[in-house]
This record gives C-alpha cells, structure tokens and sequence, in this order.
C-alpha cells in the first residue's frame, strides 16, 4: 500500500507533456495569427486618421463582442465537447482576419475586430482542454503551457510581421492575410490532431444553469470559492490589457517606433513571457502556491508599468520624423498611401518626438520596465485561473473558464477606452500611472482578502 502511494504521488504532479501538446501546438499556431496582427493595429488604425480615442474603441471592438460570445461557448463546451466549440471560433477568427486583409477603411478595420471577436473562445476552450487533461497539481503549469504559447506567438507573431511589413514596403494588407494562413493551419490541426478530452459521460446536460449573460455571471460571482477571483482577474486585465493595447501609442509617441520596431518590443516581452509561463510558472507554483505567485504578478506588473511612465522621450538613433510620417499618412480619400508616393499636408492624431535628440536611452529605458511588467502580465492570468479550477467541480471547468474569459473580455474592452481617452487628455504617461495605482491598490486588497482554499489544505 505504502509503496503505491510512493509511487502513485509524483506522477500525480507531473505534467503529461504527451496529452497537452497537441492544444498547446493548435493554440500557438492559432495564436500566430493575433501576433502578426497585434503590434500594426494601433498604428494601421493611425494610417487611417484614428485618434487615440478612436484607436481605444477599435481595441475595445474585440473583447465588447467576446464578453457576449465566450460564456455562450464555454457553457456549449460543457454540453457538446471541446472541439466543435474549439472549430466555431477558429472559423470566426478566420473570417475576421480576410476582413482586415482586404480593408481599404476604419469601418473594416471594425468589422473584422467583431466579428473575431464575436466568436473569439479560442483561449477559454482552450484552457477547458488543458483543465480536463491535469490534475490539480498540475493545472497551474498546464495553464502557464497556454500562456507560454500566447508568448511564443508575442516571439514569433511579430517577427513574421516585421518581415512581411519590410518586404512589402509596410503594406498592413500582408501581415493580414498570412494571419488568414496561420488560421486555416490551425482549424486543420484541430479537425484531423485534437482529440476530444470531454465526451459524452462528461458532459453538463443541467439544462437549469444559464449558459448566456449576466445570470450565469452572476451566480458566479456569489460562488464563495470564486467570485473575489473573478473580480480580481477583471480588474488586473483593466491594467494589464490596456497596457498591450495603448503599448503602440506610447511607443510611437515618446520614442517614434513604427509597427516594426513595435514588433521587435513585442519579440523581447515574448521571450520573457515564454520563460515564465513555459517553465517557471510550474517551479514557482509548487514552491509557492497560486495564491503567493498572485501577489507577485501584481507587485512585479506594478513595477513595470511604473517604470514605463517613466520612459524618456528620446528616439533612438535610426529613427527618421520624416519616414515615419509618410508611414502613417493617409491620403486625400482616407486609404492609406502607395510606396513612394508624396503625402499631403496633414496633422498625424499622434505627436512624434524630433530628431533632435536622438540616442540609446528611451529605448533602453523601456526594455528594462518590460521585463517586471513581461514577468507580471505571465504569471497572472494563468495564476488566478488555475486557482479557480481548483475550487469549482470539474463539469464546471468549461463554464467558469468561459465566464472568466467573459471578465477578462469586458476589461479588455474597457481598458482600451479609458486608456484611449486618458491619452489623449492627459499624455502618453496618464494611462500608465492609473494602471500602475490600480494594481496597488489590488495587491493590498488581495493580500488581505484572497484566503487559501481547499488546494492548500
């Protein structure tokens, strides 16, 4: 008996690499395509004549429209299975990056965000599958494996995105339309590699619990074990999230990157999100326990979002104001303009620094506040989802994940919004030093009110 126990126990808290690899593969090919797209769509908006304001609301078009489609799909993965919810949303997000591809206007570049958005369960479904194949030991490293992918695309994604803008003398349409390509490639790898990890005997036929809205949201938030967690997972990504989709702005603004030296600001916080969600993560969760590696996500993401406020206003030394005002200028008729072609007289939404004073420190400046805030955006998500898995009953997984995900969609498409505005107003910084106050003030609510659970006991 004892010799059973001995043996039975380190399996039980080591990860099967064997079963989670394949979601993990489909998600990181799925996930390319957001990468490629991510750090351009601030400034294709730019190239447009958006404001910051504007620009928030686009960011916001996302996450407003998967607030309502990723607790309806969550639940569906519940009572139908994980893979013909998982194909669903694949499929919207394909739709949606034809859309951006063939955009020649700001309402297109709306469209496509809503209707990627509207079907956009990818990671919650995703995250449901990597809850059935781990066990409670090993659930937090599962869940850092998908935020690893998420990171490797944030490596990968935006070099593509980077060699595409410059092969095509930076045409936004190219980077969309090899996002198309990453999209099919994933759909395909889910129909014929992934295999159902929620059949039938698993499956919630409880026709009683409300699959759409805020009932479900609702009850969640009264559940004892998970509502504090719920809350806690909104408000960090109001920070968090705003600072992925306001990052573009700022850098352009204070330090005068386009999107490919966005894409290679991008690349360095991958690199870093991939080593603590690949691997880290799983050391540290094992060691500390979620509710420990919470509190350090909210310190260290704290610290780095600080820091970047801070970022001097000096472009580095291959930045040209000229070049990059002839990127971002839209013509007469509001396309953007071809290679080469003389642009007209025209305000750009966004101020560029001069090249007055050009050196290596701002640059330098923001690469070190990204490796706290890299370190803290990665550890957190995966954190504070993994605990929630451990306080609901497995036929819950799927729907919680969803309306977590719903959470983390409506400050995604908040965020934006305030950051948008608060820009715009207030200066590149403001938006920083709320997000930076905001999870102050959520590091002391957590440390006094997050209590351990039952996985610590």
């Amino acid at each position: 008996m004892s010799t059973t126990t001995t043996t039975a126990t380190p399996a039980a808290e080591k990860l099967d690499f064997k079963k989670v690899f394949p979601i993990f593969i489909i998600v990181l090919i799925d996930l390319l395509g957001l990468t490629i797209i991510i750090p351009l769509l601030p400034l294709y908006a730019t190239s447009f004549g958006a404001s910051a304001s504007m620009i928030g609301l686009l960011g916001a078009a996302y996450p407003i429209m998967q607030f309502v489609g990723a607790p309806v799909l969550g639940r569906l993965s519940d009572r139908f299975g994980r893979k013909p919810v998982l194909l669903i949303s694949q499929a919207g997000t394909l739709i949606g990056f034809l859309v951006l591809g063939f955009a020649n206007s700001l309402w297109l570049l709306f469209a496509s965000r809503l209707i990627d958005g509207l079907s956009g369960a990818n990671i919650a479904t995703a995250q449901a599958v990597i809850s059935d194949v781990t066990t409670e030991k090993t659930r937090t490293q599962g869940l850092g494996l998908m935020g690893a992918a998420f990171g490797l695309g944030f490596v990968v994604g935006p070099v593509i995105a980077f060699a595409s803008l410059t092969l095509s003398a930076n045409n936004y349409h190219v980077p969309a339309f090899i996002a198309v390509g990453f999209s099919a490639i994933s759909i395909l790898l889910t129909w014929f590699w992934l295999e159902e990890t929620h059949g039938p005997d698993k499956r919630n036929t409880d026709q009683a619990r409300p699959a759409l809205g805020f009932g479900a949201m609702i009850e969640a938030l009264q559940h004892p074990q998970v509502g504090l967690l719920l809350l806690l997972i909104f408000a960090q990504q109001v920070a968090f999230g705003g600072f992925e989709q306001i990052l573009a702005l700022f850098t352009l603004n204070r330090l005068g990157l386009n999107a490919s030296g966005n894409a290679v600001i991008f690349v360095f916080v991958g690199i870093i999100v991939v080593a603590v969600q690949g691997g880290l993560i799983g050391q540290w969760s094992r060691r500390w326990g979620d509710r420990r590696l919470i509190y350090l996500g909210l310190a260290t993401l704290m610290l780095g979002l600080g820091l970047t406020a801070l970022t001097p206003r000096q472009p580095p030394p291959w930045y040209n104001t000229t070049a990059v005002t002839t990127e971002l200028t839209p013509s007469d008729t509001g396309a953007r303009r071809l290679p080469g072609e003389t642009p007209p007289t025209y305000s750009l939404p966004i101020q560029l620094p001069s090249d007055a004073n050009k050196g290596w420190l701002g640059l330098g400046w923001l690469l070190l506040a990204m490796i706290p805030a890299s370190i803290g955006g990665g550890i957190l998500q995966p954190a504070i989802n993994s605990m929630i898995t451990k306080r609901v009953d497995s036929g819950e997984r799927g729907g919680i994940l969803g309306i977590s995900a719903a959470f983390l969609s409506g400050a995604n498409a908040l965020a934006p919004l305030i950051g948008g505005a608060v820009f715009q107003w207030g200066g590149s910084s403001a938006p920083f030093w709320l997000w930076t106050a905001i999870l102050g003030i959520l590091l002391f609510l957590a440390m006094r009110m997050i209590k351990p659970g039952r996985e610590e006991l």
